[in-house]
């Protein structure tokens, strides 16, 4: 077998950022994934397939902690991981996300590193990602280097009049930030495809769909298939199941995986770990040995602690007397009371967090959502015809007791206890009060199960301290000397936004740090 100059777990956000960064170099590097490429198929536009048979969904199964109950959670173990079917919004973290912040049930903690640190890997970010938007447009827009690379998408008739009538009643709607290949003009260079060619995929598929003609900034098309035009870059179907090191304990030498069946053995010089909050956690408590008999680098007791999913809720909001026929409706977003409701003394001070829009529902979708007998199916499609459909999230904090953890069978654990829903019920008050002067006569509210992981961080946490953290800030275990951790585990804490755009950002800042210090 090759020894690699540095190995990387996981082809997702993280782990696709860290490949392109580092296949210029000329390292020799091995990108090992558990799955390949999702197939691209006419499946991949159908919504039955998808949200009723859970086609392409790992079919593995986690248990509750608090319950006992199994779940099945929303993972997608493919090349570039969730993002294969994420709705590309790619927003920043403000600066104040990275201090300190009370929130309504508790502190959420500072990062070891600040927004000034993120910012430059932020604007490389959005450039890898294609990012659409229009800066300023947010009132809490963080500061910038320039405008983003390419001009918002525009919205559809129906959610222009929406954002216009939120902005009379004194919110601030703006452009969400997307992450697609899109063009405003002509392509002659071919560097983007046709509007035509984007209307093409039924425009409705896209939030939660695979995207068939790769018009969606995901990891895989934006990090790990120009990682792989290089030579030097190896990409392995692998399962992970262990990480090894030398008798001390200081040094990893080797994972174990199963490769078509049989074990395998890789080694590198350097590795990185950027599975995902949950399996990244999972693996260094697989890989326990005499000198790390807690799980590899856990000397802190840290690993698998401080899981965070956000506060999440789909908020579903009718206007009866006007129709919605918007197909691609993810456009609109509203950040006004993420730090608080001025001139409120009661939540002038409380971050309540992020709103933006979904892809548009059908009826047996608010059905789902719903449960059998909460509405017929002629009542939930006549709600689907006219409502706006939101997603709301809204930060939750990072209790050392949220955790994940190994069952006697190895098999994944997770304990999860919810923080600041109140926050976020204000929030949708809010929204509510806002909505309802523009004819807005219905709303539902669905607060999202375990099971929906898709914002999951903090199990490896970043820190300076090596007894209450797992990374130091250049994302080196404190423990070992050639693991790095880089994805959305490291985060001390979630803020209200969705943390995509900020894993790129970081492993991105990572790869810097590898190629000057380390490669």
């Amino acid at each position: 077998m090759l020894t690699y100059d540095l190995c990387i777990i996981g082809a997702g956000v993280g782990g696709g950022a860290l490949a392109r960064a580092l296949a210029p170099t000329g390292k020799r590097i091995l990108l090992l994934n558990r799955l390949g490429s999702l197939p691209r198929e006419s499946e991949n536009w159908d919504p039955k397939k998808l949200f009723t048979e859970d086609r392409y969904k790992s079919d593995e199964r986690w248990t509750d902690d608090a319950t006992g109950a199994p779940f099945r959670p929303g993972m997608y173990y493919w090349l570039g991981g969730n993002t294969k079917v994420y709705g590309s919004a790619l927003l920043r973290l403000h600066p104040k996300d990275f201090g300190p912040l009370q929130t309504l049930d508790g502190l959420s903690p500072a990062w070891p590193i600040s927004y000034d640190d993120l910012a430059p890997f932020y604007d490389r970010a959005e450039r890898i990602y294609d990012v659409h938007g229009a800066r300023g447009a947010d009132p809490f827009d963080p500061p910038a280097s320039g405008p983003y690379p390419h001009p918002a998408i525009p919205h559809d008739p129906r959610i222009e009049e929406v954002a216009e009538g939120l902005r009379r009643q004194g919110v601030q709607a703006f452009e969400l930030p997307m992450g697609v290949k899109y063009s405003h003009e002509d392509p002659g260079g071919g560097a983007f495809v046709l509007r035509e060619t984007f209307e093409a995929m039924g425009r409705a598929a896209f939030d939660g769909y695979p995207d068939l003609l790769h018009l969606k900034a995901d990891a895989e098309t934006a990090t790990v298939t120009p990682a792989l035009h290089y030579d030097n870059v190896d990409l392995v179907v692998a399962d992970v199941t262990r990480i090894g090191t030398d008798a001390t304990g200081r040094t990893v030498t080797h994972v174990e995986a199963t490769v078509d069946g049989e074990p395998t053995t890789f080694r590198a010089d350097v590795f990185a770990l950027c599975a995902g909050a949950v399996n990244s956690a999972a693996l260094l408590l697989r890989s326990a040995s005499d000198a790390h008999p807690d799980g590899l680098a856990n000397g802190s007791g840290a690993v698998g602690r401080h899981f965070m999913r956000h506060v999440t809720s789909k908020f579903y909001t009718a206007a009866s007397d006007t129709p919605n026929p918007t197909r691609f409706q993810k456009t609109l977003a509203v950040n006004d009371f993420y730090f608080g409701v001025p001139g409120d003394p009661e939540w002038e001070d409380v971050p309540l967090g992020h709103i933006h829009l979904m892809g548009k529902h059908a009826g047996w979708q608010i059905l789902q959502d719903l449960g059998k007998g909460a509405m017929t199916p002629a009542e939930a499609d006549a709600l689907a015809a006219h409502s706006v459909d939101w997603w709301v999230q809204t930060e939750d904090l990072p209790l050392r007791d949220n955790r994940v953890t190994l069952g006697p069978d190895g098999g994944l654990r997770v304990r999860y206890t919810e923080t600041n829903r109140r926050a976020q019920e204000h929030l949708m008050d809010r929204l509510e009060a806002a909505l309802r002067p523009l004819g807005f006569d219905r709303f539902v509210r669905v607060a999202m199960p375990l099971g929906v992981v898709n914002h999951q961080c903090g199990t490896c946490r970043m820190g300076r301290d090596p007894a209450a953290s797992v990374v130091d800030v250049s994302g080196r275990a404190h423990e070992v000397t050639n693991l790095y951790v880089a994805d959305a585990s490291v985060f001390p804490s979630s803020a209200a936004t969705n943390p995509t755009l900020t894993i790129a950002a970081n492993a991105l800042r990572v790869a810097e740090h590898l190629t000057s210090d380390v490669l």
